[in-house]
């Protein structure tokens, strides 16, 4: 996953403040809820010594999305007074996390994104189709397209030998010209969000001919068959439900393959674990794409440069005497490092076990 969507959150140099809120609407009083989470949250950054203008950021930025129901969550970044990020979560945070640090710590985000994909999804029948195209995480699509052919002689009917080939001619053709026009949109829709997988389901015989019209030129994407359709609620909330199973299936499946291809390169020397052997990669611009575990609650402290973001030590001396140098948790810096070197981002998932929950892919 690419990183540079959190570099704007590095564009000071002052402490940031780094806060994940589980911002759910699942009760009635969910407002009440995120409001006593959020006054935890301030007491804590105020005893971590918060500068005062950047809570009042936060207290006017805090509430998550109040027009998404369901479970999600919020990671909010303020420095210098100012609003640097906010980020509304798929998943809610596993605990509030409320830092001041050198940095920002945006781990909780970087996953929360790691385990979406930006997609598109087409409900098509006879006459037409629904195409709705998702950037990762987004709770709404950026684009929506509702086509409806021609309806004229679109339905099978039984009649006279020669009037019923005639017939049935002019409707495969209608169902032809439909579909075509719906695979237009659907290659326009990946296009739109760089799409990493198509999501189809309706009419078997109009998700046949849609399926002929994709093979050429194929969308270079995944294409995933799914259940439901656009011709009632039902069958939408059938599609709804269909397409949340698909995509978590092929998230796990790329990711799994990417730790596959992780097992692989440590086999060959392409892959490196361990801090002390991931940091010395990032500082050399080696790193291709960090992983790092959820679990941080082990990580050591480790220096870092303002001149070299990329740089790291276990001491400031390692930082060949850079006046400015400061120390934060492991994790956090890591990430800086990576995403002002370029890098991009993998959660390791259990049952993979990586020494201190780190790894690094290589550049060849």
């Amino acid at each position: 996953m690419d990183l540079a969507f959190v570099q704007p959150l590095y564009a000071d140099g002052a402490s940031v403040v780094s806060v994940h809120l589980d911002t759910s609407r699942v009760t009635h009083d969910a407002d009440k809820q995120i409001e006593l989470r959020w006054r935890a949250a301030r007491r804590s950054l105020d005893e971590q010594g918060a500068d005062e203008a950047d809570l009042a950021v936060l207290d006017d930025a805090v509430g998550g999305a109040p027009d998404l129901p369901g479970p999600q969550g919020e990671a909010l970044f303020a420095s210098a007074g100012r609003l640097l990020g906010a980020f509304t979560l798929v998943e809610p945070p596993v605990a509030v996390g409320a830092q001041v640090l050198p940095v920002p710590d945006p781990l909780g985000v970087a996953i929360d994104r790691d385990h979406q994909l930006p997609h598109v999804v087409v409900a098509v029948d006879r006459e037409g189709a629904d195409v709705e195209a998702y950037p990762a995480a987004a709770h709404e699509p950026t684009m929506r397209r509702t086509f409806n052919g021609s309806t004229l002689h679109i339905s099978r009917v039984r009649a006279g030998a020669e009037a019923m080939a005639s017939f049935h001619r002019r409707t495969v053709n209608l169902w032809t010209e439909n579909t075509e026009q719906v695979a237009d949109d659907v290659r326009a829709a990946v296009a739109g969000v760089e799409a990493a997988v198509v999501l189809v389901a309706g009419d078997p015989k109009a998700v046949g001919l849609l399926r002929e019209h994709l093979a050429a030129p194929r969308p270079d994407v995944e294409v995933v068959y799914v259940e439901g359709g656009r011709t009632d609620t039902s069958a939408r909330e059938a599609l709804r439900a269909s397409v949340d199973a698909a995509m978590h299936d092929v998230r796990a499946g790329r990711q799994r393959a990417v730790l596959e291809r992780l097992e692989a390169e440590l086999a060959g020397g392409r892959a490196l674990q361990g801090i002390p052997a991931v940091r010395e990669a990032l500082a050399e611009g080696r790193v291709e794409t960090l992983l790092l575990a959820a679990d941080r609650s082990g990580d050591p402290v480790l220096f870092a440069s303002r001149r070299d973001p990329r740089a790291l030590g276990t001491e400031p001396a390692a930082l060949g005497g850079d006046t400015a140098a400061f120390s934060a948790p492991a994790a956090p810096l890591l990430l800086r490092s990576a995403v002002l070197g370029g890098a991009s981002f993998t959660e390791i998932l259990p049952p993979m076990r990586c020494t201190d929950g780190v790894a690094a892919l290589l550049r060849y």
